[in-house]
């Protein structure tokens, strides 16, 4: 049996440090019979530095905190408005390699676009989802012990100012969109709904427990 529970965090604005060392102490302590999680938050205004990233990539941060973390990739947003969800699974109960995972990912963010009529794709030099060359998702994960922790960021619905303090993911000039300047009127339990709606399928979970 393979189980997962959801834990949503989406009625408040979560500060990042706390949730990232939640994250950290779950893969520490989880083992082989520890079902897995998804976390669906709605952060408090912050930019984050994966482990290689170049702080010649912020701008101008202003008075928005700069958390070096340690997943992959250079530097992102998260504030109000982005679902973001985290992905605390066992790669090796579920069969599937980070490469697979990544994928899997881009494809649920692309799937929810498409039933709105939005076409999407992915990159594989520049992990992400895209439309017409603007970033409308990142991803980012950290592997410990055959275990993920980070996720993903989808825009939905909020101030993108800040990604023009930043060069997002590294890309100087890369342009940034969200699901309503694209005519998706979201909720963020709406978008979670649709993303976790497709994982849950492909990656064949017969037992899903907690709320959105």
């Amino acid at each position: 049996m393979k189980s997962l529970v959801i834990r949503s965090y989406l009625d408040q604005l979560s500060a990042y440090q706390p949730l990232w060392e939640a994250m950290q102490t779950f893969t520490r302590e989880r083992n082989a019979d520890t079902p897995d999680e998804i976390w669906l938050v709605n952060h408090q205004a912050v930019f984050t530095l994966g482990r290689n990233g170049k702080a010649e990539h912020i701008l101008d941060a202003g008075t928005i905190p700069v958390v070096p973390i340690d997943r992959g990739g250079q530097v992102t947003y998260h504030g109000p408005g982005q679902l973001v969800m985290y992905l605390m699974l066992d790669l090796k109960r579920l069969e599937l390699g980070i490469r697979d995972l990544v994928i899997l990912i881009e494809n649920s963010i692309i799937h929810l676009l498409a039933t709105a009529g939005i076409v999407a794709q992915g990159d594989r030099e520049a992990p992400g989802v895209y439309v017409q060359g603007r970033k409308i998702a990142a991803l980012g994960l950290r592997v410990s012990r055959g275990c993920t922790y980070h996720g993903l960021s989808l825009n939905v619905n909020m101030d993108l100012s800040p990604f023009k303090r930043i060069n997002p993911c590294g890309y100087a000039g890369l342009e940034v969109t969200q699901c309503s300047d694209l005519g998706l009127d979201l909720t963020l339990e709406q978008a979670a709904q649709g993303l976790i709606k497709y994982l849950s399928q492909v990656l064949k979970y017969t037992e899903i427990s907690g709320r959105i």
